[in-house]
C-alpha cells in the first residue's frame, strides 16, 4: 500500500465534517454538556465521560483502526492507503451515529456498565474517529504481531484498570452477561 496523498487527507477531512454536522443535526451537544473542554477524562461512571477529547474508551477505539486496517489491506491489497483509510472512517462514522441513537442509548443503559450514559459530544464522537484513524495508521506501520500485541496490552490494560474493554463492551452489548456486569459494577 502506498501512503496517503492530498485527495486522501481531503476525503477524511469532509468524512470528519460529514460526521460532526450529522450529529449535530441529531442533538448531540457540540462539548460536554457541563461546558468545559479536557483532554483527557478518567472517570467512567461521571456525567464527563464519553464526552471529552479521550477518555478510557478512546484505547477500544484504536484498536479499532488496527483492526480496519488488517481486514482492509487483507481485502483491497496494493489500493492506496488512503482508500481503505476512507472506508475505514465512514464505518467508524455510522457506528459513531448509531452509538448515539436513542436504541444504543438505551441498550448501554440496560446492559452494560454505562449506567448513565446519555450519548458522546460530538466532540468525543469526532475524537472517537481521531483515534480509529490513528490506530489504522500505526498499524500501517508495525509488524502484524506488534499491532495484536499492542491490542491486547490496550485490553489487558483498561481490563485491569476500569474493569471494562473492547471484547467485553461487544459481549455485553450483544449477549448481556449477569455476572459480568456485577463485577463491573463493583469497581
Amino acid at each position: 500500500m502506498t501512503g496517503i496523498s492530498r485527495t486522501g487527507w481531503l476525503v477524511a477531512a469532509v468524512l470528519l465534517l460529514l460526521l460532526a454536522a450529522i450529529l449535530l443535526a441529531m442533538g448531540r451537544p457540540p462539548i460536554c454538556p457541563c461546558g468545559t473542554v479536557s483532554l483527557w477524562h478518567g472517570t467512567v461512571q461521571s456525567n464527563q465521560n464519553s464526552q471529552q477529547i479521550a477518555d478510557w474508551y478512546s484505547f477500544s477505539h484504536v484498536i479499532h483502526g488496527f483492526i480496519f486496517y488488517g481486514v482492509l489491506r487483507w481485502l483491497m491489497p496494493g489500493r492506496s492507503l488512503w482508500v481503505p483509510l476512507a472506508i475505514a472512517i465512514t464505518v467508524e462514522g455510522a457506528w459513531e451515529i448509531l452509538e448515539n441513537s436513542s436504541v444504543i442509548i438505551d441498550r448501554y443503559r440496560e446492559v452494560t456498565m454505562a449506567f448513565g450514559y446519555s450519548g458522546d459530544s460530538v466532540l468525543n464522537s469526532v475524537s472517537d474517529t481521531l483515534f480509529m484513524v490513528a490506530g489504522f495508521l500505526a498499524a500501517s506501520r508495525m509488524r502484524w504481531w506488534m499491532t495484536v500485541a499492542l491490542a491486547i496490552a490496550f485490553e489487558l490494560f483498561t481490563l485491569w484498570t476500569i474493569r471494562d474493554n473492547l471484547t467485553l463492551n461487544v459481549l455485553m452489548l450483544v449477549s448481556p452477561v449477569e455476572a459480568i456486569k456485577g463485577w463491573q459494577s463493583a469497581l
